[in-house]
This record gives C-alpha cells, structure tokens and sequence, in this order.
C-alpha cells in the first residue's frame, strides 16, 4: 500500500471521530488555553492531554486533546521548533491538528473538519 493510500485509509478511520475532534478543539479555542490545539489519536496506552475516548469505547483508536504547549512540556516539540511548528499549522477553522501514533510511526496530519 503507498503511503497516499495508507494516509486515505487513516483519514476514513478517523472520520468517526471528526465531530468528537471538532468539537474539542472549538472549546480548546473557546476557552482561550491555546491558539493551537492538537488532537492524539492512538492505538495504544498513553498519557498525553485529555481522554476523549472512554476506556470503554470499541473503536479503532484512542482520541486525546492536547496543546502545542503541552507538546513542548513534553519535549515532543522541542523549543527551537515552535516556530516551524506554527508555520505549518494549518488554520483551525478548516482543519483539525491530530497527531497520529500508529505503525507508521508519529506523525502530524491536518484533516478537514468537514468530511469530503
């Protein structure tokens, strides 16, 4: 599978959860803790930002809602790349930021808030 087919076949997966992600992020936004909320979703155990999925949930995928600031607490940004971060941080009205651990690897992805 090329990796444009495996990043198609992530968006389908996660399009579940496109209103959920949405839906933190607008009050991420709302509630002015930042102007770059980022969303996590993972396959695995993890402690970062704020379950959105519950222990519970049969899905796929675990979602958490997370900050840039949080991301560099953690030092999964490093400081001298909050700039560059922001740079290619798309806007939040029309994206959502997700960061993506999978078997791919970590990656950043914006997906659109609405489906296409």
């Amino acid at each position: 599978m090329s990796k444009a087919e495996l990043f198609l076949q992530l968006e389908q997966e996660l399009d579940v959860y496109r209103k959920m992600m949405t839906q933190a992020s607008d009050v991420i936004l709302d509630k002015e803790i930042t102007k770059f909320p980022i969303m996590v979703a993972h396959q695995q155990e993890l402690e970062i930002g704020i379950p959105l999925t519950g222990e519970d949930h049969k899905g796929l995928w675990q979602i958490h809602a997370s900050t840039l600031e949080e991301f560099v607490q953690r030092q999964i940004i490093f400081p001298e790349k909050i700039e560059e971060f922001k740079t290619n941080y798309k806007d939040v009205k029309l994206f959502i930021c997700v960061f993506v651990l999978s078997e791919l690897g970590a990656q950043f992805i914006f997906l659109p808030r609405k489906a296409r």
